[in-house]
């Protein structure tokens, strides 16, 4: 924990506690004002140093009694927007528990990983955290997101007087379980956590906000860097980083404030919250201009030449810019390509001397879908990740490769989904099927083996969906290599004997790049663990024996973790027919090399006298 901590030592007993907590917070101090030790310093009074530091330090950790936590911090108790954090542990170190700030401050997170150090147990009475509620005070503050308070038409910011006035009754709404709308207009970190912990009594939407029924609803929450009509309805507004402002200007434009005010004023007039801006981009001709000076001081700029400019289509091309700027397009053009080849959400506005336009990234929106790639691992459902499993729980499509992946990491699929697997389909077919869904607004998971990025034949894929501008994402799986360390009890990688793990294939139907052939790889003695080879085996060998000594130890590693896995250990002369012997063919992976059953080389992360950022001393 990096917050300015100050522990509390109430008495003696509480110093060897007060030692365990000092590892997980490196800048925390103890203070206490009867114990006399060399870590510990002694101020006279608590009352003088609170007096004095309450508001100075991010959370206070007190061991010892709840009532003298209590009585010594309740003079300089303000407002828990404000207020630290504060944990009281009790003397016996069993229990940790939060006395102040809970959710904005902290403590509720803070009791937690007190209670994780010392082996006690957090006891959370916030009544969000007792019902599995969301804090709605705090809902994407570790993201970044932008908290607005809606009623009556008017956005108030939550950090405002009245904001917290208005978030207190909203958090109050929603804690008495009214029925309510999460409105996702948004992909980004954040999201995917709520969509899994979704309480039962709100309801999620995705696409055009417009086209949802309000009717049913007392509260909304969105996230969203636009402004809609809740139609009278409470709402919160949770407003992400996600748009990208291009700007032109008239030379010395001003006055700067004014500018800087009319562009504020151009974003919320169409429904845009300047919050959501993520950064400002335009020429470099006006790198020195004041009003760019201003923007720096609230956001990134980014800055792009003439020649990047004009290498971008845009919808409002100027006949005037070109002549001056030697482009057709600064605002939107830049704008652009701040966003990494997105979409305009706001085309060119003119102001009396700038123009504005907008742009969000590709694939970001939620009124299409998209394509989750997901590593499915080397065969056990288990071994699939934490993230994978969720993906295939809320696909509406799931494409398995049914030659390489078990059906049965498919049956956590939700009812209704459509599951079907692409081992009898040709690249052009599987494409047409995950874009019918894809535009329907659909949510698709393309399940490959292992890691998908190693031999998972994505590449042509994903060049379908850039050509196409569809939003996907790619989540990493365990690769049949690693699986393969795991099960032969190997550590690939030996101190001064073999550090690197060369991942490759045998030269098949698939040419191998000169440079690439295994007798070349074969020389540096590395542990090689070699893909869809079990084939040509006698190849594989033979190349091998070219570079390897012939008694270097090798594994041949059928199904990896599948029900019916086979593993035949031997020495490389030997490769080709333990292979053949056994009749193993595909999904079956190579490894070659001095690691398999080493247990010669100790690495010296762990001695006593290796020094490093976290063990100095």
């Amino acid at each position: 924990m990096d917050k300015k901590t100050a522990i509390i030592l109430i008495s003696e007993e509480g110093l060897p506690l007060a030692h365990r907590l000092l590892p997980e917070f490196p800048q925390a101090v103890i203070l206490s004002t009867t114990v006399k030790d060399n870590t510990c310093l002694n101020v006279e009074s608590y009352a003088n140093f609170f007096n004095e530091n309450f508001h100075r330090y991010d959370a206070f950790i007190f061991i010892g009694a709840m009532g003298i936590c209590v009585r010594s911090i309740a003079p300089f108790i303000a407002d828990k927007h404000t207020d630290p954090a504060v944990v009281c542990i009790d003397s016996t170190g069993r229990y940790a528990i939060p006395v102040l700030s809970g959710h904005v401050g902290g403590a509720n997170e803070l009791a937690r990983c007190v209670a994780g150090c010392i082996g006690a147990e957090a006891v959370i009475t916030t009544q969000s955290d007792r019902t599995g509620l969301w804090a709605l005070d705090t809902l994407g503050t570790e993201y970044n997101w932008t908290v607005l308070t809606a009623e009556g038409g008017n956005m108030i910011s939550a950090n405002s007087d009245e904001g917290h006035r208005i978030i207190n009754r909203l958090i109050s709404l929603f804690v008495k379980q009214v029925p309510t709308l999460l409105y996702i207009g948004v992909r980004v970190p954040g999201v995917e956590r709520l969509e899994q912990t979704c309480p039962p009594h709100v309801s999620i939407r995705y696409g055009r906000f417009e086209d949802i029924d309000l009717k049913p609803y007392e509260l909304v929450l969105l996230i969203t860097p636009f402004r809609y009509n809740t139609a009278g309805i409470p709402a919160l507004y949770y407003i992400p980083q996600v748009l990208h402002a291009g700007i032109g200007l008239a030379h010395n434009a001003g006055p700067v404030e004014e500018v800087i005010r009319q562009l504020d004023e151009t974003l919320y007039s169409q429904h845009i919250h300047p919050a959501a801006i993520s950064d400002f981009a335009t020429i470099c001709e006006k790198r020195e201009e004041p009003v760019v000076g201003q923007l720096q001081s609230r956001f990134p700029v980014q800055f792009y030449t003439a020649d990047e400019l004009k290498t971008v289509n845009v919808p409002t091309p100027s006949e005037v810019v070109q002549k001056h700027m030697g482009t057709p397009s600064v605002s939107e053009a830049a704008a652009l390509l701040a966003s990494e080849s997105g979409c305009l959400v706001l085309n060119k506005q003119k102001g009396s001397n700038y123009t504005l336009a907008v742009a969000i990234g590709k694939g970001i929106m939620t009124d299409s879908g998209h394509i989750e790639i997901v590593g499915a691992g080397p065969g056990d459902p288990d071994l699939i990740s934490v993230r994978g499993r969720q993906m295939l729980e809320k696909a509406d499509l799931i494409l398995y490769a049914g030659s390489l992946v078990p059906r049965e990491l498919t049956y956590c699929a939700k009812p209704g989904a459509v599951v079907r697997s692409s081992a009898s389909m040709n690249l052009e077919e599987q494409f047409a099927l995950m874009k019918e869904f894809y535009d329907r607004g659909c949510f698709i998971v393309r399940l490959h083996t292992g890691d998908p990025c190693i031999y998972g034949a994505i590449q042509e894929q994903m060049n379908y969906f850039d050509q196409y501008q569809m939003s996907y994402h790619i989540t990493p799986g365990i690769s049949s290599f690693q699986a393969a360390a795991a099960a032969l009890k190997s550590q690939f990688t030996i101190p001064e004997k073999v550090q690197s793990i060369i991942l490759t294939r045998g030269e098949g139907r698939t040419p191998m790049p000169e440079r690439e052939k295994l007798h070349l790889m074969a020389r540096s003695q590395s542990t090689m663990c070699i893909f869809l080879s079990a084939g040509i085996v006698d190849q594989v060998q033979s190349e091998l024996l070219q570079e390897y000594p012939e008694d270097t130890p090798v594994a041949a590693c059928y199904h990896l973790t599948w029900k019916d896995e086979r593993i035949y250990r031997g020495v490389l002369k030997d490769l080709a027919k333990i292979v053949k012997e056994n009749n193993l063919t595909l999904t079956t992976l190579l490894v070659v090399g001095e690691a398999i059953d080493n247990r010669q080389g100790l690495s010296r992360l762990y001695a006593h006298e290796f020094k490093h950022l976290y063990r100095k001393d």
